[in-house]
């Protein structure tokens, strides 16, 4: 299957304007309206007014944070150390370009400080709050997956799958190597002898995209956010459960789309990226979903147990701590 020849990046040709920006604008938007509908039937919730400032702590964190963690966690952060201006420099080699490169992980820490710093300065409670953003990012996040397939960016490993896609800007192969004349000629691409052929792959950004947005939207809004309701859930509980599902999910797709090959696996000895050969080689994308999953456990564990030791202290009759004494 080829990449459909109708997308195109950019909304306009030849204005700076890309499809994948208009998704980020979708996905705040979509996360917005999510947010404001909890907020209407929260007793907790935040007014029309707050709910912006609130977003506008969150959007500048987590753009600040997926830029820094692109730059950071996935390029060559000693060029960036050396040269901070070009973090958020938009130009390349005399071209506009916007701001190449975001990380989601990165995002994620940066939206987590912009809405903590919100919540402590308005002193709102960031755990509460926390939980309604958890449940409204998914659908949101599908969106941004989305943009990445406009761009023709983050594609999936090679494969004979009736849905791999050929993507015009996927790095070629050379048909020197025997497992790439093997799949051309399984599916019938032709090819010159020493030259470089394009195979399918994986259209991973719509894998993620239905499983860490659409999959885990329609669990946290219609499963979790009941049974937080219903199970008297500490607030922060849906928090957990958010980074557990996106890491788990993330984790199990990552084996179907290409780490970037200035980086390659992090565990196993591969060094054939472009191909799954074996769950034992792990990109540093999986490593930080595992890293993810594994905070989601803590934290649900953490903010539960708070729980139960205020349980026992009015089971025992002593005072919660940072209860206010009443009279005197």
């Amino acid at each position: 299957m080829q990449y459909p020849s109708w997308i195109k990046a950019e909304v306009i040709p030849s204005l700076p304007v890309r499809w994948y920006g208009v998704m980020y604008i979708v996905a705040f938007f979509i996360a917005y309206l999510l947010f404001r509908k909890q907020c209407r039937e929260e007793e907790e919730g935040l007014d029309k007014e707050e709910s912006q400032d609130l977003f506008f702590w969150g959007i500048a964190g987590l753009l600040l944070g997926a830029r820094l963690g692109s730059c950071f966690l996935y390029s060559d952060w000693k060029y960036y150390l050396t040269h901070i201006y070009m973090v958020f420099w938009p130009f390349r080699n005399g071209r506009f370009v916007g701001l190449p490169g975001m990380s989601y992980h990165g995002g994620a820490i940066g939206l987590i400080a912009g809405v903590w710093l919100y919540c402590w300065r308005k002193k709102k409670s960031f755990l509460h709050i926390g939980d309604m953003l958890a449940v409204a990012v998914p659908l949101g996040y599908t969106f941004g997956r989305i943009g990445n397939f406009t761009n023709g960016e983050l594609y999936g490993r090679v494969t004979t799958s009736p849905l791999g896609m050929v993507f015009p800007n996927a790095e070629r192969l050379s048909s020197d190597l025997d497992w790439v004349r093997d799949i051309a000629n399984r599916l019938s691409i032709g090819y010159q002898e020493g030259g470089m052929v394009n195979l399918p792959r994986h259209p991973s950004q719509l894998y993620e995209a239905l499983v860490e947005g659409i999959l885990l939207f329609l669990l946290m809004w219609f499963l979790f956010r009941p049974l937080k309701k219903k199970q008297g859930w500490r607030d922060g509980t849906l928090i957990g459960v958010y980074l557990i599902g996106y890491g788990v999910g993330r984790f199990f797709v990552e084996y179907l789309r290409q780490p970037d090959w200035d980086i390659g696996y992090v565990i196993g000895k591969s060094s054939n990226i472009a191909l799954f050969e074996s769950m034992g080689n792990i990109s540093k994308g999986q490593i930080l979903c595992l890293l993810m999953a594994i905070s989601g456990m803590v934290f649900i564990l953490v903010v539960n147990s708070r729980k139960e030791r205020a349980d026992d202290r009015r089971e025992s009759g002593k005072p919660e701590k940072g209860a206010r004494k009443r009279g005197n």
